[in-house]
């Protein structure tokens, strides 16, 4: 019996154990303020700047706070959510506040940041009603994710100017937190967001799945994706589901086009400017081109489009895929969770040579903010030195994370110079505002055309994978014929001009039909140019 019991207990202890040395913050209900903040960051990072937040919060003003975590997925996921929160939020004001009625122009007005100046006047007047309003949606903050979705909850008027930019305008400096770097924007020149940490993006590889494939060398950037050795082996994600792999297939476009941009004005000569500006923009346009070809032979050696970033550094890890496109700190993280289990280097993380660009993960205080002041405080924190210090040093350090490596790479440009920093930090190594051969981004050439970009995406590989693959691996037997590769590679239908009309069009119309009809027939295109490729491979094939 006694054996028994003490089998029991050390059962019990298993259990039980790691919950009560789990840092504990207090309850809703039981803390003197609150914060909701709505967010894709992962649990390690919610918890260290939970704990560590709480404890700023305390030391300077005495009180207790607690964090309301809203978790409903990706970027792409939480503005679909704000939009529909917001439109339920000022109906309710629009109709039960204003006593106006409800209609299709006062939808579509409201929250349009760019609002033609020959609108009709409800439709001016509903869009000054919203930027007048407090109303809400219940939440306090959006925290993390990429750019993209900030500056698009800005335009549309669900974030607003936080405090922190008058309170600390020595922040947002070329010395602190520049507003502009290698052609991102840092934060927003409205005070409706900031960047509060660094993301880029590269290739996540398995060395045991590339000697398993006779790799011997390790990817070195984009292009190495496109190997048909890869062919069933990259991971990749949905970049209409996943904003960080929509912002890393956009650098891969990114630098095509500064490439062919380079390559062209090289050998231009000594032209007037307007010649030189002409043959700028025609090599934009190829760019972009080359930017979706490679895309698509990537796309073709993919072993899946999960709709979830986080999942690819982990099947690379296990050795389901050989390699995988994702953001820099799950390569890192996922690098360590492997060493830390076996001192395993199977995993590592490689940035590719001139091909990603560091961009912001913002905090954004949203309109109607429940708990401004706390929301406001909690700003403050993140860009405070105490704040940045939680990404990147080391667990247990003195002003480090508690528990969890976070392995991120903070905004603040004077963290990377403070006194004795490499001793302490995660990445010792890693400067993004150091020397190195780094990419440019344009956001004048793609930014605006971001969306129109994963829509391309979608229906050329993932709506039509099967054809796709089928098409790859019948080129890839066949040698990679000439007549093949190029019905393969046929992109008229989404070059630069028609995804700036047609296709930019559609998926601006108030009517979502067009957008799903043009999606099938797109889709529908490509399944008969991938079957038609199978059929002139095959044909070379025999003909050899």
């Amino acid at each position: 019996m006694f054996k028994q019991a003490i089998i029991v207990f050390l059962l019990l202890a298993t259990l039980v154990l790691p919950f009560a040395l789990r840092p504990q913050t207090p309850a809703p209900g039981q803390a003197e303020d609150a914060l909701v903040i709505i967010t894709p960051h992962n649990e390690a990072i919610r918890q260290e700047f939970g704990l560590a937040f709480a404890r700023w919060y305390q030391a300077r003003t005495g009180r207790t706070v607690t964090l309301d975590w809203r978790l409903i997925g990706g970027t792409s996921e939480i503005a679909r959510y704000l939009e529909g929160e917001y439109t339920a939020a000022f109906q309710n004001h629009w109709v039960n506040t204003l006593g106006r009625p409800w209609t299709n122009t006062v939808l579509h007005a409201f929250a349009n940041g760019a609002l033609p100046a020959d609108a009709p006047a409800s439709a001016k007047e509903a869009r000054e009603a919203f930027l007048a309003s407090n109303v809400g949606c219940g939440i306090d903050l959006f925290f993390g994710g990429g750019s993209y979705d900030f500056i698009r909850q800005a335009q549309a008027g669900n974030l607003v100017a936080s405090a922190v930019f008058k309170n600390h305008p020595e922040w947002f400096t070329e010395a602190v937190i520049p507003p502009v770097f290698a052609g991102e924007a840092f934060w927003d020149r409205e005070g409706r967001w900031v960047g509060t940490v660094l993301s880029s993006f590269g290739i996540i590889a398995n060395r045991d799945a590339l000697r398993r494939l006779g790799v011997t060398r390790l990817p070195q950037g984009w292009a190495d994706l496109a190997d048909p050795r890869f062919f069933g082996e990259v991971a990749l994600a949905d970049p209409t589901k996943s904003g960080s792999m929509a912002k890393a297939f956009e650098n891969v476009i990114q630098q095509q086009m500064q490439r062919v941009v380079a390559e062209r004005l090289a050998v231009l000569g000594a032209v007037d400017e307007a010649t030189r500006r002409s043959a700028e923009l025609a090599a934009v346009a190829d760019g972009w081109r080359e930017g979706l070809k490679l895309i698509q032979q990537i796309g073709a050696n993919a072993r899946y489009f999960t709709d979830s970033a986080q999942k690819v550094p982990i099947d690379v890890a296990a050795g389901d895929c050989a390699v995988g496109m994702g953001i820099d700190f799950f390569g890192r993280q996922q690098q360590e969770a492997v060493r830390r289990r076996g001192a395993d280097d199977r995993v590592t993380y490689v940035s590719p040579v001139g091909g990603a660009v560091a961009s912001v993960d913002p905090v954004g205080l949203l309109r109607g903010a429940p708990h401004r002041a706390v929301a406001e405080a909690f700003i403050e924190f993140s860009l405070s030195m105490e704040g940045q210090k939680i990404w990147n040093l080391q667990p247990g350090t003195p002003d480090g994370p508690a528990y969890f490596a976070l392995r991120r790479l903070p905004v603040r440009r004077d963290f990377y110079t403070l006194p004795g920093i490499a001793a302490v930090r995660s990445d010792p190594h890693e400067d993004p505002y150091g020397p190195q051969d780094r990419l440019i981004y344009r956001p004048e050439r793609t930014g605006r055309l971001f969306r129109e970009m994963a829509f391309i995406i979608r229906v050329m590989c993932l709506d039509t994978q099967p054809e796709l693959k089928r098409a790859w691996r019948s080129l890839i037997a066949a040698g990679m014929p000439a007549e093949a590769l190029a019905v393969f590679q046929e992109l008229t239908a989404v070059d630069y001009a028609a995804t700036q009309g047609r296709i930019r069009s559609a998926l601006r119309s108030p009517n979502k039909v067009e957008e799903l009809l043009l999606a099938k027939e797109l889709a529908q295109k490509f399944r008969d140019q991938y079957e038609r490729t199978v059929e002139l491979a095959e044909a070379a094939q025999r003909g050899r």
